[in-house]
């Protein structure tokens, strides 16, 4: 059973749980330490030790760095009760410096895995600053054994470019359990057979270009469509978000909720799902494929993308969901406002028909994936001895 120590920047990011759920499902044994945002509770991971190395705040990415610096100082320290893993993950580029000052420490010197899911927009820059982000994150990965990426997106225009470790890409499906299904998409969801169409706009809520369009679609169609909310708004990015949402007639923000327990019952609430992002226009949300293309499709929601990036390209392969040049009113109004409840049943037809495994991973996944991170440590283990 490999050994794992997992460098996190956000302990409370449901993908994090997620992650560690498919390393213990492959057979690994993971430990934890990482940052806790502000304001949230300690998160309730199923690790054998959790080891909590500050608090940073959202959007603030120098008080972030900041942190990473104070707890590179101590980090030896905290961290060698729980000893030497076989391998150490570092999740995002500000974990890498972490990882490295562990892997010096520990005479095993464990393999490196840098997890890189979104591109921030700081290493997309073209001035001196996005230079050098760009090479300091090319510094910090020459230890780096393995970068693993989400979407095949990210390596075509950053990594294949911009010089990275051996790759392999991990999309953000849901973890399917053994006995799990997700629901019947043929099935109409829980509303009534004449209206409204129900859009759910979930997960991570940051492009205040979505919520915008969203109110203003629904609004036009007057009661014929309600937009749904639901997990964690980054309310830096928008002016008001509660105070927006609030105002209009035909919006609600249900909170958050629990992934994967309840994405059965959230998703059989709505009939569409918006899949659609302008968070870093033009890079990192053309390129990414998001939680929420997974999730919907293998709990039934027709799917929404924007046509020219990687999730509509996604969808497209799959003969699924709908998508469209742009999100103004005409547009939405012209494409998503002729939909009735009969066609959007063919379309969760369609999406019913897709085989399950597109849209989730299972017990075989989970051990390839801690195969790979074995064959690792065996690798460097041999590496060592030879040197």
């Amino acid at each position: 059973m490999p050994k794992v120590l997992y460098l996190v920047p956000n302990l409370a990011d449901p993908a994090v749980g997620r992650r560690i759920d498919m390393m213990r499902t492959g057979g690994a044994e993971v430990a934890v330490a990482g940052f806790r945002r502000a304001d949230t509770t300690p998160p309730d991971l199923d690790v054998v030790n959790y080891v909590e190395l500050g608090e940073t705040f959202d959007a603030r990415f120098a008080q972030r760095i900041m942190a990473v610096v104070r707890a590179h100082r101590s980090i030896t320290r905290r961290l060698q009760p729980i000893g030497a893993p076989d391998v150490i993950i570092a999740r995002n580029l500000e974990m890498l410096p972490l990882a490295g000052k562990l892997r010096a420490f520990w005479p095993s010197q464990p393999p490196i895995v840098y997890e890189c899911l979104d591109i921030h927009r700081l290493l997309l820059r073209e001035d001196l600053v996005g230079r050098a982000m760009r090479g300091a994150e090319q510094h910090l990965t020459r230890d780096a054994s393995l970068l693993v990426t989400s979407s095949p997106a990210f390596l075509r225009n950053y990594f294949d470019i911009h010089g990275a470790p051996p790759a392999v890409v991990i999309e953000n499906k849901v973890f399917f359990e053994t006995g799990d299904r997700g629901r019947n998409p043929s099935l109409a969801p829980d509303a009534a057979p004449d209206g409204p169409i129900r859009i759910g706009w979930f997960g991570a809520l940051r492009c205040s270009k979505s919520l915008a369009a969203l109110a203003s679609f629904a609004n036009a169609m007057d009661g014929k469509v309600e937009v749904i909310l639901r997990g964690r708004p980054a309310l830096t990015e928008f002016d008001d978000f509660h105070g927006f949402v609030e105002a209009q007639p035909h919006m609600r923000f249900m909170g958050p909720y629990r992934n994967p327990q309840d994405l059965a019952s959230i998703y059989s609430e709505v009939h569409l799902a918006w899949a659609i992002d302008f968070f870093e226009e033009g890079l990192n949300s053309q390129w990414l494929l998001p939680n929420r293309i997974y999730e919907g499709c293998l709990h039934g929601a027709v799917p929404i993308a924007l046509a020219g990036t990687e999730t509509a390209a996604f969808i497209e392969r799959q003969g699924i969901g709908v998508t469209v040049p742009d999100i103004s009113a005409e547009t939405l109004l012209a494409r998503l406002g002729s939909l009735t409840l009969p066609r959007i049943a063919e379309l969760a037809g369609a999406v019913a028909a897709v085989p399950q495994n597109h849209f989730a991973f299972g017990t075989a996944e989970c051990v390839e994936f801690v195969d790979r991170l074995r064959t690792l440590a065996g690798t460097s283990e041999a590496v060592r001895q030879a040197a």
